[in-house]
């Protein structure tokens, strides 16, 4: 039997944008030395290990967004559980979009999505570690 899909990927995304808040990564890269803010990369290893990461930034698996984010899930980061500002992002920006809109559904504020992700970090020449 072949699936009938009746939400794709499009519609969820438009649906989180209206919900969400996002960040330029011109203005992203002013914030990357704030105290204040947590860049949280929910990439796949693979994904870091082929473009790089940006400095300083907290590596959560998108899989295992929801369970860090938590402080009842035994796999708890105190990450999240610290005051600060928390921009998510992926490769392109889709990904933590989705992201972004879950964990402010689950509490997480304030929570932002890097448009563009990644890729418009690196297009925007923000700094990045390759080792």
């Amino acid at each position: 039997m072949t699936q009938k899909i009746t939400l794709g990927i499009k519609e969820l995304c438009d649906d989180a944008f209206t919900r969400i808040e996002s960040v330029s990564a011109e203005d992203a890269i002013g914030m990357i030395d704030r105290d204040d803010v947590t860049f949280v990369d929910i990439r796949d290893v693979r994904e870091l290990k082929r473009e790089g990461r940006v400095p300083g930034a907290f590596h959560c698996p998108r899989g295992m967004l929801e369970f860090w984010i938590d402080p009842n899930s035994p796999y708890h980061k105190e990450a999240f559980a610290e005051d600060k500002t928390f921009i998510v992002f992926c490769a392109g920006g889709l990904r933590s979009a989705l992201a972004t809109d879950i964990a402010q559904r689950m509490g997480l504020s304030p929570v932002i999505n890097l448009t563009g992700g990644f890729g418009a970090w690196r297009d925007a020449d923000g700094p990045i570690d390759t080792a």
